[in-house]
């Protein structure tokens, strides 16, 4: 049994993160595990179909569970993380999948002494922009820093940036919001 700690991440993404965690410690897969979860997490984000079967609060869970399997299976995900989602939905946790995903990322950072950052833009992060990003938390007091990355073309350009409670936004389109509030205010 693997000891573990969580402060910042409790209730039910934490349940099923410490399960998949341990599950995995112990059957030596954790690094392949974090590693097809973060693959998940950006499938859960760029896919508008599996995205439009997540939210569908009339989605069959008899027929979504093994559809969902064979798209996993297809993709290359282990057995271990296929069960997982398998019992999300299961559970009929369907919805929360997202969360319990990102759940996970935060736990296995926690317990690997990692800081869990998530980044979102307008466009995808450069190789070049991905390095000033760490070296900028870095600089700023941050130790290891682990970036989870989100396309969002909706922000326009810039990013946001959220650590822990602490969220830094930077985007046009919260840029142009606040000038909007503030021209209203003015009139």
């Amino acid at each position: 049994m693997v000891e573990t700690t969580t402060k910042s991440n409790t209730g039910l993404s934490a349940r099923y993160a410490a399960a998949l965690y341990e599950l995995a410690f112990e059957r030596h897969a954790l690094d392949q595990v974090v590693d097809e979860m973060a693959t998940l997490g950006r499938l859960l984000a760029e896919s508008d179909a599996l995205i439009a079967l997540v939210r569908d609060q009339l989605t069959d869970a008899v027929k979504a569970g093994p559809a969902l399997d064979k798209v996993l299976a297809a993709q290359g995900f282990s057995e271990l993380v296929r069960n997982f989602v398998g019992v999300v939905v299961g559970n009929r946790r369907l919805r929360d999948l997202p969360g319990l995903v990102a759940g996970f990322a935060a736990y296995t950072a926690e317990n690997r002494g990692e800081i869990a950052a998530q980044v979102t833009s307008a466009h995808p992060l450069s190789d070049v922009q991905r390095t000033q990003l760490l070296a900028r938390l870095t600089e700023s007091g941050f130790g290891k820093v682990r970036l989870s990355e989100t396309v969002d073309p909706t922000l326009l350009g810039g990013l946001t940036l959220k650590i822990g409670a602490k969220l830094y936004d930077t985007s046009l389109k919260s840029r142009l919001a606040r000038i909007s509030y503030s021209l209203k205010g003015a009139a």
